[in-house]
């Protein structure tokens, strides 16, 4: 697995495909909270509160993951080279591990650099320092949990086909509908009770309940359960083509 692992590493820094992604990662949140007026530019917005970072990150990882790993199984199925990995010792699920950890290391390398944005906040409030850090830590634990079913999201897709635009698409889609889908849901629900059921089935609320620092045990284990789940459909695709 591990060779796996670090042969999935490599791959991404010998190619522009893991510069590409934390370059436009970094540039695309730093201009639109820096830079550019609108909803999410921090000084528009009047308070030092890193939230809006938060906000920002799960809809342009939407769009970078899926491109990230797109090309994980599929490019092997173009070139041939699936088969001579599956006829491999190594187990189908250790191979698909190895390949997802892989890409979410890449991913949370991306996101250490935004470590800065804290640094910057913790001297722009009127008294240095002048914020929630737990709130803080609670958002990059709900960022990287998002990050881990986006990653197995992509990296399922990814087993379906050997077209590489055909695995991102798909990986977005999936992405939004998970992220998204079950609050626009929700909207169409005039019952409160009922809708805030169907919100709880989506992404979204319970990755804003952990980023408001509130660490629930069912949202734990909704998003591992979920990771682990795509992660099976992964194996079980797989072990499909195997035979």
């Amino acid at each position: 697995m591990w060779s796996v692992f670090r042969k999935e590493i490599a791959s991404f820094f010998t190619s522009p495909v893991g510069y590409l992604v934390m370059g436009l990662f970094l540039v695309l949140t730093g201009l639109f909270l820096w830079v550019f007026r609108g909803p999410f530019n921090i000084f528009d917005h009047g308070f030092a509160n890193l939230g809006l970072f938060f906000l920002l990150a799960p809809w342009i990882f939407l769009l970078l993951i899926p491109a990230l790993t797109m090309r994980s199984f599929a490019e092997e199925r173009k070139l041939g080279t699936l088969e001579l990995l599956l006829s491999k010792p190594l187990p189908v699920a250790l191979l698909v591990l190895g390949k997802y950890l892989g890409a979410l290391a890449l991913v949370l390398l991306a996101v250490v650099p935004t470590v800065l944005y804290v640094a910057t906040l913790y001297e722009l409030g009127t008294e240095p320092g002048n914020f929630d850090a737990g709130l803080v830590t609670g958002s990059y634990a709900g960022l990287v949990f998002l990050m881990g079913v986006y990653t197995a999201i992509g990296q399922f897709t990814s087993t379906l086909t050997e077209n590489q635009i055909a695995s991102f698409m798909g990986g977005v889609l999936l992405c939004f509908l998970l992220y998204y889908g079950f609050e626009a849901l929700s909207t169409l629900f005039d019952e409160g009770q009922t809708a805030l059921w169907v919100q709880k089935l989506g992404m979204k609320a319970h990755y804003e309940r952990i980023s408001q620092g509130i660490l629930d045990s069912r949202d734990l284990v909704y998003f591992l359960s979920l990771t682990l789940f795509f992660l099976y459909l992964s194996v079980k695709q797989l072990n499909g083509l195997k035979r």
